[in-house]
């Protein structure tokens, strides 16, 4: 059976929770933890992938390379981060193409200008309204899957207050867009106020040591957030992790051995069960 979509998803939990996924590994925990649906966000890609911050020195070319590898993990509906659409609006559309084509279940698209950054980053700056407007119609019209949920992000609040955000969050709903985010608010008052008032599907970014206050998912679904993200958790985790078992190794103690997850445990959240079983059925030749 198919797997519900990002969208079909968004209209019945509240709100949905999606993990981060930073690589393969990560996706099949994230399922197998029980999770709907999960995302893959431009911050941690670029991070555990090539090393980069996230300020736009990676984009869809190399992007494309690690979320396929992602996505073919991991059966689970995905939404990814499409950054600014890297172009005008034919760019727009060819990422949207790229990443359906893909199996993208939904995307998010902002209304930064390039080489944009992490949205919790200072120097950002924003395109005219007008501009993000025309990728959004673009975009909705030329989907090739009606279930495709795209979601307008805008950077505006940071740069020209919680008015402008939200006047542009509405004209880009009106634009098509399946969804609002509005990225970078300061406080609950903020995140509730956005839900009030634009009506449409709000996707809350749960970005630790971001600027946005980190609320529990009820609390969110309660606000009326359709989609919580807590798209650097498990990156930030593992990323400690590495740094404490590194140190333990170069300073030759040895303390943490076996403190991880058990060889056996391991080789099974990979499938070696199945592999193995497929090896046994197919790869005995008759009379070899």
């Amino acid at each position: 059976m198919k797997p519900p979509t990002i969208r079909q998803l968004a209209r019945a939990e509240k709100p949905l929770v999606l993990p981060g996924a930073h690589d393969a590994l990560s996706a099949l925990l994230i399922e197998q933890a029980g999770f709907k649906g999960y995302f893959i966000g431009g911050f941690q890609t670029a991070g555990a992938r090539y090393g980069l911050p996230d300020i736009g020195l990676a984009q869809l070319g190399e992007f494309t390379a690690a979320f396929r590898d992602i996505i073919g993990a991991c059966r689970l509906p995905v939404l990814v981060d499409a950054d600014n659409g890297y172009g005008d609006v034919k760019n727009c559309v060819h990422l949207l193409h790229t990443y359906e084509r893909m199996g993208v279940s939904a995307l998010f698209i902002e209304d930064q200008v390039s080489p944009k950054r992490c949205g919790h980053m200072a120097g950002k700056r924003v395109v005219p309204a007008a501009e993000m407007e025309a990728k959004l119609r673009a975009m909705t019209a030329e989907r090739l899957d009606p279930e495709t949920f795209i979601v307008a992000r805008t950077d505006a609040r940071a740069l020209h207050g919680m008015d402008e955000a939200l006047r542009r969050a509405e004209r880009y709903v009106r634009a098509g867009a399946d969804g609002v985010f509005i990225e970078s608010m300061l406080n609950e008052e903020e995140m509730a106020r956005a839900a009030r008032e634009v009506r449409t599907v709000h996707v809350a970014n749960m970005l630790e040591g971001g600027i946005t206050p980190i609320l529990k998912p009820a609390v969110l679904g309660e606000m009326g957030y359709g989609i919580a993200l807590y798209g650097i958790t498990l990156l930030l985790r593992i990323t400690k992790t590495m740094q404490l078992a590194l140190a333990d190794l170069k300073s030759g103690e040895l303390k943490l051995v076996g403190s991880g997850t058990p060889f056996d445990e391991y080789t099974r959240i990979v499938g070696v069960e199945r592999w193995r079983r497929i090896e046994l059925e197919y790869g005995q030749v008759p009379g070899g």
